[in-house]
């Protein structure tokens, strides 16, 4: 065989190796989300936030806030909960790399990777802070701080299922943003944890 058939196969069976490799994190993502209903309240508190944002009357808009506080006490604790499900796993199995593009077993290889365990007690730490509001931004401040924590907590999520590379054209073509905007609009607490993890 001449060299260029080799290639072909060696780049064939990385393509294999790699999709495996993600087939298991999905795989293992969506059995630890299964019991919680953290996909569907993202959705809820994101669609809430703008139904506030738009409203012209003010005893109605701050009936929504008032809602909007409800479902973020429930989110945050269902991430703290995950963030506790999520510590139990082996880190041979949360471990990703944080290269921008995958890489057949790279999480497995000398390279940069992070702890998924450890970026999901993150992404909960900070969400859970930042809904308790200790810093007293207004509704309309604080749910922009939010939504940028949730954005970045998707982002991770599609970081670990595929690459940080997929991630962000996901951010981009989803939600019209850039992960470092996302990541300038989250508290300084998640910023710098993201940055020391190499997701950011």
């Amino acid at each position: 065989m001449d060299f260029a058939v080799w290639m072909m196969m060696g780049a064939l069976g990385a393509l294999v190796l790699t999709r495996v490799d993600q087939a298991r994190r999905v795989m293992l993502l969506r059995r630890v989300l299964a019991p919680y209903q953290i996909e569907k309240l993202l959705e809820t508190l994101t669609e809430g936030y703008l139904r506030a944002l738009g409203e012209d009357d003010a005893e109605r808009r701050r009936a929504v806030w008032l809602v909007m506080d409800g479902h973020e006490t429930v989110l945050s604790g269902q991430l703290q909960r995950l963030a506790q499900d999520m510590a139990g796993l082996p880190a041979a199995d949360t471990r990703f790399s944080t290269l921008p593009l995958a890489l057949p077993m790279a999480s497995r290889l000398p390279l940069p990777s992070a702890d998924f365990r450890q970026v999901v007690r993150l992404h909960a730490e900070g969400f859970a802070t930042v809904a308790a509001n200790g810093e007293g931004l207004s509704a309309r401040d604080k749910a922009f701080r939010l939504s940028a924590e949730l954005l970045l907590f998707q982002h991770s999520c599609h970081a670990f299922c595929r690459s940080r590379g997929v991630a962000s054209a996901r951010l981009a073509a989803r939600h019209g943003t850039t992960h470092a905007q996302a990541l300038a609009a989250a508290s300084a607490a998640t910023r710098d944890g993201l940055r020391a993890a190499g997701l950011a």
